[in-house]
């Protein structure tokens, strides 16, 4: 969407926001400061990112938030790290390294084959820190108090899963994937398949569907838009 586009366009009959989020915005800190800046109260996004995430978020205003589920069940593409040798409570970095593990043995052949295992069609339990609902409450707040949560494997899809650069213990991964895919629960899973554990150091969301987040702005561009907007319509009264 171009500036010119946000300039003009009528927020309530709907858009289709493509949002860079920034590292440790939560993805409704995001829709908060959109839904501030537009003035309406229709504005949601098409799928979460963890605030330790970047990378694309769909936000959609007015009308358009009727095809929020269409853009959340598209295929998503992920860029980002792991890190071997240890895991994580949360499978991430919102909790501290544990369980280490040697790596030393470890070879580019082994961490090349140990992709192969996961591409298709494979069950994933998705990590007990998440904001899935078991019986009415989220399994994070469970987690969190030390109750025992048990999660049931889901069947997603991986189409793509690359290991394109290892300077151990960090190795970057490029992954497209089904809606319903945790990231996270693939860095412990590919982890435990190396017998070293690992857990998601870094990621960034590139693309859903057929949007990419190089076409995406930033909250700061598109705040600056909208200020600008407002400062022309005031001079036009």
């Amino acid at each position: 969407m171009t500036v010119a586009d946000l300039q003009t366009i009528n927020f309530e009959e709907g858009a289709v926001l493509l949002i860079d989020k920034p590292l440790h915005w939560t993805s409704f800190d995001a829709v908060r400061k959109i839904r501030n800046l537009i003035k309406i109260k229709k504005v949601g996004h098409a799928g979460t990112l963890d605030p330790l995430a970047t990378g694309l978020l769909i936000i959609c205003t007015g009308k358009f938030t009727k095809r929020i589920n269409e853009y959340m069940a598209q295929e998503k593409e992920y860029t980002g790290t792991f890190t071997l040798g240890a895991t994580t409570p949360t499978y991430d970095l919102e909790s501290e390294p544990e369980n280490f593990q040697p790596i030393e043995a470890l070879t580019e052949a082994a961490i090349q084959n140990a992709t192969h295992q996961f591409i298709g069609e494979i069950e994933q339990v998705p990590p007990i820190h998440s904001a899935i609902k078991k019986d009415g409450k989220r399994v994070y707040e469970l987690a969190r108090k030390g109750v025992d949560v048990k999660l049931e494997a889901r069947k997603i899809t991986i189409k793509q899963f690359e290991v394109d650069a290892t300077q151990l213990p960090v190795v970057s991964f490029k992954v497209v994937c089904s809606t319903g895919t945790y990231i996270r629960s693939l860095a412990y899973d590919f982890g435990a398949a190396l017998g070293c554990g690992a857990y998601l150091s870094s990621l960034r969301r590139t693309r859903i569907g057929a949007f990419h987040v190089d076409d995406a702005r930033s909250i700061e561009d598109f705040e600056a838009v909208i200020k600008k907007r407002k400062g022309e319509q005031c001079s036009n009264q």
